[in-house]
């Protein structure tokens, strides 16, 4: 089954494509870690539904990592020698239809790993070896002028926050359940924002 035209897709289909790219991809391995790729973005929002935290939040930890299905550059592998951009890949196919802290945590859970081994030397020791290893394909700790111009981002807060549960995301024994039990929140999050994104035309 060929997957739709990502360009093609509207507020009532992107639900279900993304379900669809959870079934066809999610068993792929993700980054050398013991957990699959749809495990570690499931595990990040049942974290984050559990803790309380608000529905945009679980949401971003969800589809954080939906980049790596959707990249140009395909996924990560501990051979790589140069990044891949898939935070960029996956802001892009989500931004029509997500509110920017959403995109944003996406976007920048990678510059937020940066952001953090620059900012608070403790982060550190939460990071595997794959991402540790991807930590010095993507730049390393942020120098203090990219860490003046990261603090500027007014989803700072929230994109933070992503990036722990993103750390978090990698048990081998958790339990989640699976994408269609958070589907109705992201259908709510993509309604909500479509609708505001509608008043203010």
């Amino acid at each position: 089954m060929t997957s739709p035209d990502p360009s093609r897709l509207t507020r009532d289909t992107i639900v279900a494509f993304i379900g669809s790219v959870f079934e066809r991809r999610g068993d792929e391995e993700y980054l050398g870690e013991p957990v699959t790729m749809a495990q570690h973005m499931l595990q990040g929002a049942t974290i984050a539904a559990e803790s309380g935290m608000p529905e945009d939040i679980v949401v971003a930890a969800l589809l954080h990592d939906i980049g790596h299905f959707t990249s140009e550059f395909g996924t990560f592998s501990m051979d790589d020698t140069e990044d891949r951009f898939h935070e960029e890949a996956g802001a892009e196919l989500l931004e029509r239809f997500f509110p920017s802290v959403v995109t944003d945590c996406v976007r920048y859970h990678v510059a937020a790993k940066r952001y953090l081994c620059a900012t608070r030397p403790e982060y550190f020791k939460r990071l595997s070896d794959a991402s540790i290893h991807s930590l010095s394909l993507q730049g390393g700790p942020m120098s203090a002028e990219e860490i003046a111009e990261f603090e500027r981002n007014p989803n700072l807060k929230e994109i933070v926050q992503v990036r722990y549960l993103d750390e978090a995301g990698k048990r081998p024994d958790m339990q989640t359940p699976d994408y269609w039990h958070f589907a109705p929140m992201v259908q709510r999050v993509v309604d909500r924002h479509c609708a505001a994104a509608r008043d203010t035309s």
